[in-house]
């Protein structure tokens, strides 16, 4: 530790670059993934604006439990929808397990108005807010 501080006091300039550095790695990471919107104020998009819930999810996860309202379109197959999706005029909403992949869909449709759910269907679970199940089919 005493190293590290005389290391700075050393080299300020160097130091100071790494700190910007670092500064700007978080910023421009942030802004990848693309805004985010959290389990909470979902709802109230949903009802303001009349927000597209898009799950990305696979099917079998999608049966499992999925947000009320949403849309399942795997992430394997967002590149097929990406023309409609960025056509809607309504707010588009991607969600995911964790909100990673949905970061990537978000870039993939570029659609003007777009989120992704904080912490993805994970911590809409954590939050103990409601999933809904698909029958199975017959």
């Amino acid at each position: 530790m005493e190293r590290w501080l005389e290391f700075m006091g050393n080299h300020p300039i160097l130091f100071g670059t790494l700190g910007v550095l670092v500064v700007l790695f978080f910023i421009f990471e942030g802004q990848r993934n693309g805004r985010k919107i959290s389990p909470q104020s979902l709802g109230i998009l949903v009802k303001a604006k009349n927000a597209i819930l898009i799950d990305l999810r696979d099917s079998k996860d999608f049966r499992e439990g999925h947000i009320s309202g949403s849309r399942n379109i795997p992430f394997s197959q967002i590149a097929s929808h990406a023309d409609e999706l960025k056509a809607s005029e309504r707010p588009l909403v991607f969600i995911c397990n964790l909100g990673q992949v949905a970061g990537s869909a978000l870039q993939k449709v570029a659609h003007h108005d777009s989120y992704r759910l904080d912490g993805g269907i994970s911590n809409w679970k954590a939050q103990g807010l409601p999933l809904v199940k698909s029958k199975p089919k017959a």
